[in-house]
């Protein structure tokens, strides 16, 4: 297995964030031939989606997540920015991970399909995103 951990800056907003070129390049430096992609966020408060962008659908899911987990004082988890908590409960709904198809070194996505990183946490500007590949 070919594995390396990449920094993505994801600033001060909450961003869908498309990973789609830095798995491509990790792909190509593995020598990858057919096998799997995962992709771990190791992070309480990020996850994955393979979604489309660039057409509203990424602001979509953001208001989406806003409207499900509002980010307001109801919830316990308290410390960070007012409504942090919801941060934490987004990956119940977004999770931490995801594993994708590779055919002769390429993603096996649809066509409007990207892997991107979910974040909704203003605190935390910098995130690690393990990516890993399991040759077939």
């Amino acid at each position: 297995m070919h594995s390396e951990e990449i920094e993505i800056r994801t600033g001060s907003r909450e961003v869908v964030r498309d990973l789609r070129d830095e798995c491509h390049r990790f792909l190509s430096s593995a020598g990858a031939g057919d096998g799997l992609l995962n992709v771990w966020v190791p992070h309480a408060t990020a996850g994955l989606a393979i979604i489309e962008t660039g057409a509203g659908s990424d602001d979509d899911l953001l208001a989406a997540l806003r409207d499900l987990l509002p980010g307001d004082d109801r919830w316990r988890h308290r410390h960070g920015s007012p409504g942090h908590g919801r941060d934490h409960v987004m990956p119940a709904f977004v999770p931490p991970y995801a594993t994708i198809p590779v055919l002769g070194g390429r993603m096996a996505l649809g066509t409007w399909q990207s892997v991107c990183l979910v974040d909704t946490n203003v605190d935390n500007p910098v995130r690690k995103v393990r990516l890993s590949f399991l040759a077939g």
